[in-house]
């Protein structure tokens, strides 16, 4: 594990934060409640892992984005495990635990429900081979963000961007960034912007339980001559996608490739592959 190396002046930064209650439930309110809730609370069974991983929360939920180009990750990357045929964030614990639950609601709310590893992105910009990237169900843009990082050209829309209007999965409360890359109202997708079907459609986590976004997004790909999907989600019968949009995949796609370094949370299914259309 890789100790978070802070400067004296950032060192006595978080200190005066902590020891002000009061600012750190008005600027930050979220963490503080992690930090209210997280000790009582069953975590890995090693106490100086758990400080650790709550130092860097605490760290890279309250410092400039000039601090790390990728805090998802560099918050959440010593508590990966192998496990079997997945990299999992688990700290050590294949059940995982209840403090670091508590967590991954946060930092999912703060960045993303996918985590971008550095593998990860790299396998998704040599899987878009060139083209430009459109983003359908952006959430607060940290994909985008990431991938864009990569040189990639990303075109990012949501039905709610979080920085204009309220979005249920990403609220735009006090201390959290409202969008990482510019998101725009999914409305605004012209079909020029599909750059005549050789852009890639991007889906990363869209939503489940019946909501018909993946299926209308692919169908309206697919009217634009799109041949090239990249999914981050969990398999049909998951948490992500609507059956419409898994029926589609199976009657007019194939899938190409798989990434096997894709890091997941613990208790959840999701994988990352590129679908070709046939």
């Amino acid at each position: 594990m890789v100790e978070l190396v802070l400067t004296d002046n950032r060192r006595s930064e978080l200190v005066a934060l902590l020891d002000d209650q009061e600012r750190l439930q008005r600027e930050y309110p979220k963490l503080a409640e992690y930090l209210d809730f997280a000790p009582g609370l069953p975590g890995t069974g090693d106490d100086q892992l758990d400080a650790a991983f709550d130092l860097r929360m605490i760290h890279y939920l309250t410092a400039s984005e000039s601090a790390s180009s990728n805090p998802y990750w560099d918050i959440v990357a010593p508590l990966v495990s192998e496990r079997a045929d997945r990299r999992v964030v688990d700290g050590g614990r294949p059940s995982g635990s209840s403090r670091l639950a508590f967590a991954a609601t946060i930092l999912q709310s703060s960045f993303a429900y996918a985590i971008p590893s550095p593998e990860t992105l790299e396998w998704v910009a040599s899987a878009c081979s060139g083209r430009a990237v459109v983003e359908v169900g952006a959430g607060r843009g940290y994909w985008a963000a990431q991938l864009s990082q990569s040189g990639l050209d990303v075109r990012a829309f949501d039905i709610a961007p979080p920085d204009a209007t309220l979005n249920a999965s990403f609220d735009h409360a006090v201390g959290r960034q409202a969008v990482w890359h510019s998101v725009r109202n999914v409305e605004e997708l012209r079909p020029d912007l599909w750059d005549g079907g050789n852009s890639a459609l991007f889906l990363c986590w869209p939503p489940g339980w019946g909501n018909s976004m993946a299926s209308e997004s692919l169908a309206k790909f697919e009217a634009s001559g799109g041949h090239r999907l990249l999914f981050i989600g969990e398999p049909c019968g998951g948490k992500t996608g609507d059956e419409s949009f898994f029926d589609a995949l199976a009657a007019r796609w194939s899938l190409i490739a798989e990434d096997d370094r894709f890091v997941s949370w613990w208790n959840l299914n999701d994988v990352a592959q590129v679908w070709e259309r046939r």
